[in-house]
């Protein structure tokens, strides 16, 4: 074989050794070598992406729990200094010589207090007088006569009724007026 022969002519690998380990196999030349490694990658893939769905939802369950558990937190922070105004004002109702009329207005500075801390909540009071009936958000407890006040209309709240952002909370009870009382018929 001549100089010009041995260039042209494709190398061959030398034959392995009986005892040495085979070459890795290039994905092209084996295709089911390539397979088992793509189906274990994506084995492995889809192992992690259940446990990172699990996670998730065991974090998800978890901030739900604290969620609920502390959501009222500051409502409660809101509503402390009324109790505490409530406290002072009952230790000064215990006085020997309390003043019967600085205590009710104590008194109902605090219910002004905790009525803007329950609003600033989103908490609305239903006080519907001289209203016109609302089956929705009233409850009628009786109808009375009234010169004053026109038929199906709120005559007197005998319970406030609330609304939380726009949800009822608890109607408000209500006396209806039905209207201009009657004469009864002389005999």
């Amino acid at each position: 074989m001549n100089n010009s022969e041995s260039k042209d002519a494709p190398e061959t690998p030398a034959p392995a050794e009986a005892g040495s380990p085979a070459p890795a196999a290039a994905p092209a030349s084996d295709p089911l070598a390539a397979a088992k490694k793509e189906a274990a990658d994506n084995h492995d893939r889809y192992l992690r992406a259940v446990a990172d769905l699990e996670n998730f939802r065991r974090r998800t369950v978890r901030e739900k729990d604290e969620l609920r558990l502390f959501a009222a937190s500051r409502l409660l922070e809101d509503l402390l200094p009324a109790l505490d105004n409530l406290g002072l004002g009952l230790a000064a109702a215990h006085q020997p010589n309390a003043d019967l009329k600085a205590l009710a207005n104590g008194v109902e500075l605090v219910q002004q207090q905790l009525k803007s801390a329950l609003a600033a909540h989103g908490l609305k009071e239903i006080n519907p007088v001289g209203q016109p009936f609302d089956p929705h958000q009233h409850e009628a407890i009786s109808h009375l006569p009234s010169p004053d006040v026109k038929a199906e209309h709120v005559l007197t709240v005998v319970r406030t009724g609330y609304v939380l952002n726009g949800r009822l909370l608890r109607p408000a009870s209500v006396v209806v007026s039905s209207g201009k009382p009657v004469e009864e018929a002389v005999r």
